[in-house]
């Protein structure tokens, strides 16, 4: 048999082999990091856009343009405005998440731990108006335009998941799972409509503070379901104490 000497190629050794290996994967992790760093510029910059022309007033070509990119280009990362959108919702959504997983209250002591997680998702609203935005499509006519009804639900449960630390922890003061959630829900309810006040200004006709009035209303229903508690250590000036 006639062989070539071109066809005769050396067996890398084992150090050899582990050494490009590695090489490939660094090559790896830096296009990885790459990619995240043009995927972050360009979800800042539809974060601006969306601002100012909500979800329907914006484009893709507008979107990169803001981002100094090519519309094409942004393709290669997302395949509509909308799935743009709901990253930047998923994105604030983790953000909320990681804040009211970072509320802590002593073990056992369920309405300072109700008091602090329901601070923590309250005041990462009031910090971040623009979150508030993204998490009731303010920028987008108050309806979830775009979104296919699985990617809503997906959502939802991301923000139900960052509400639900309250729901336990009136469960733990004593409610029904059904009061539990109810008492959530009303809960939610009116922090959101405080941070609507705060957020258009409309707070001011009342001559009042949403952070002071929230914290009333959590101390009020921690009165309602733990009267021991709330007549103890919970008064208003430490009840979002660490």
């Amino acid at each position: 048999m006639n062989v070539q000497l071109d066809e005769l190629r050396p067996v890398p050794s084992a150090a050899e082999q582990a050494e490009a290996q590695r090489q490939l994967e660094l090559r790896q992790q830096r296009q990885l990091a790459m990619s995240d760093t043009r995927r972050a510029h360009v979800l800042d910059a539809a974060r601006r856009v969306f601002a100012e022309r909500g979800v329907e007033g914006a484009s893709i070509r507008e979107i990169a343009r803001a981002a100094g990119y090519t519309a094409g280009a942004l393709y290669s990362y997302f395949d509509s405005k909308e799935a743009i959108y709901a990253a930047l919702l998923a994105e604030s959504l983790d953000r909320l998440q990681a804040d009211v997983a970072a509320a802590r209250a002593p073990r056992g002591q369920a309405a300072r731990a109700l008091a602090a997680k329901a601070q923590a998702w309250f005041g990462f609203y009031a910090r971040n108006p623009r979150d508030l935005d993204l998490g009731f499509y303010l920028v987008n006519g108050l309806a979830p335009r775009g979104l296919t009804h699985a990617l809503d639900r997906a959502l939802n449960e991301r923000l139900m998941d960052a509400l639900r630390p309250c729901e336990v922890a009136l469960e733990e003061m004593g409610l029904p799972p059904d009061a539990a959630a109810r008492e959530n829900a009303a809960l939610f309810a009116h922090g959101m409509g405080l941070l609507l006040l705060q957020h258009t200004g409309r707070i001011k006709l009342f001559g009042q503070g949403a952070e002071a009035l929230f914290v009333q209303y959590v101390e009020r229903l921690v009165e309602r379901f733990d009267p021991a508690t709330a007549a103890g250590s919970t008064k208003q000036r430490d009840l979002f104490a660490e």
